[in-house]
């Protein structure tokens, strides 16, 4: 294991969204603002610096409590930002979610013509998160956001998501959200592996090395530093299609069940089939000692526990035997679950939007986020499963293949439909505290 001492985090610096896991339960919305204006949308900056909440004080009652905020490339332009410190952005971040779609696999009914207006377009500026364990911390915290826009001229909300957990913190399709969550050297927050090394800090936060020892820098190098890169994505989930498939290809009850387990990579509880392979163990899936304590490639290299082409072992192949470096790719993803629930065993679509607002946090958008987008979830090389795509979330349009490896003969499912569709999301990046004052400062 590496020593975290040689970093050191500017924790009073960075957002608390960028490095501390959702609380669990939580009630969550997401706001999206266009600056009409730029002195007003200067002044936003300066106001709001002063609700957002820091990642300095782990232990402080309002430490599950928290508001982010994140600017797109067009709202960096909008604020008056100058074109070379404009350039000093990744190229993935410059050109946006929308023009990257095909490249994401977002085509058909997931592609930005489809998606909620005005997401993917230019009139989304400034993203606001806010998030709390409970409704009342919640009202309190995001009254306080809301008052720093809504006092200015010249800024408009033009979007709102609002999210809530679902019975037993789990997600649309009944699985156990929001268990995996990587080390990060300095940050002082645990990951919820420990076989898992923690990760240099240059990975998430940008001025500090990361796993090949280079650092990213803007220009100024005030603009990017403490900050990171944030994908936001709304997922619209069907969960009917999902459990219409399910029934489908099974023979009973249980047979379902171990289908959707071996799918997901995890029982329906949390419990990893890595631990627990022939039966559900709700007790293992809500320890968060123990439902993330384990490696793919030590005891399960073919496998028959977690089938390679899992949705778990896909988005994380750990130490799994892959083309490529795992590490290098890995992201910290955080989920909020929007809409109502659809009632246990109904199979029949009621026509309501549910599903999940996904945010991706990491430094490197190409690297992270795209390769696996692009690699790991819609492609299946990297393990030898040819053009196979994530079971769960992958474009597989009615035409999916997912292996089951197992003795003596494999289990082949075919036809696998779209489960998830894109309807909308933004490239952005969440600033440090110093570097909205920095923004509010600027001159025409």
């Amino acid at each position: 294991m590496r020593e975290e001492a040689n970093t050191i985090l500017e924790l009073n610096d960075i957002q608390s969204g960028v490095l501390r896991p959702r609380p669990a339960p939580y009630v969550a919305t997401y706001i999206a603002l266009r600056i009409d204006d730029r002195r007003a949308g200067r002044e936003l900056m300066s106001t709001i610096s002063r609700v957002v909440t820091s990642a300095a004080h782990p232990s402080s009652p309002l430490a599950d409590t928290w508001v982010s905020v994140a600017l797109t490339y067009h709202g960096f332009k909008a604020l008056g930002v100058p074109q070379k410190s404009l350039d000093s952005f990744s190229w993935e971040f410059r050109q946006g979610m929308a023009a990257r779609a095909k490249e994401l696999g977002d085509v058909g009914e997931s592609s930005p013509e489809k998606w909620e207006m005005p997401l993917g377009t230019s009139e989304v500026h400034v993203v606001i998160a806010a998030v709390s364990p409970d409704a009342e911390r919640f009202e309190e915290v995001l009254a306080r956001a809301r008052k720093t826009y809504r006092s200015l001229n010249g800024i408009e909300a033009v979007w709102r998501q609002n999210c809530h957990a679902l019975p037993d913190e789990k997600e649309p399709f009944g699985f156990r959200d929001g268990i995996s969550h990587p080390a990060i050297e300095g940050s002082g927050i645990p990951g919820s592996n420990p076989k898992e090394q923690p990760l240099k800090a240059g990975e998430f936060v940008l001025g500090y090395p990361d796993e090949f020892g280079s650092i990213q820098k803007t220009d100024p190098e005030v603009l990017g530093r403490n900050g990171t890169y944030v994908v936001f994505r709304k997922l619209h989930q069907r969960v009917a299609d999902f459990r219409r498939y399910l029934n489908a290809n099974s023979n009973s009850p249980e047979d379902e069940e171990l289908l959707a387990a071996k799918m997901m990579g995890r029982w329906r509880s949390g419990a990893p089939l890595a631990l627990c392979p022939f039966h559900d163990d709700p007790q293992l899936g809500a320890d968060p000692r123990r439902n993330n304590d384990f490696l793919f490639d030590e005891d399960d290299s073919a496998g028959f526990k977690t089938p390679g082409g899992s949705h778990i072992r896909r988005t994380n192949p750990r130490d799994a035997s892959i083309a490529g470096v795992a590490r290098i790719h890995r992201m910290i993803r955080r989920g909020t679950a929007y809409g109502p629930l659809l009632p246990e065993g109904v199979l029949d679509d009621d026509g309501a939007d549910r599903g999940l607002m996904f945010a991706f946090v990491g430094a490197n958008i190409g690297r992270q986020f795209e390769f696996v987008q692009s690699q790991w979830v819609n492609d299946g090389i990297f393990f030898g499963a040819g053009a196979d795509r994530d079971p769960i979330i992958g474009s597989n349009g009615g035409e999916g293949g997912f292996t089951q490896p197992r003795k003596p003969v494999r289990r082949r499912c075919q036809g696998i439909p779209q489960f998830v569709a894109t309807r909308g999301g933004e490239y952005c990046f969440m600033p440090g505290l110093r570097a909205m004052r920095w923004l509010a400062e600027l001159e025409t």
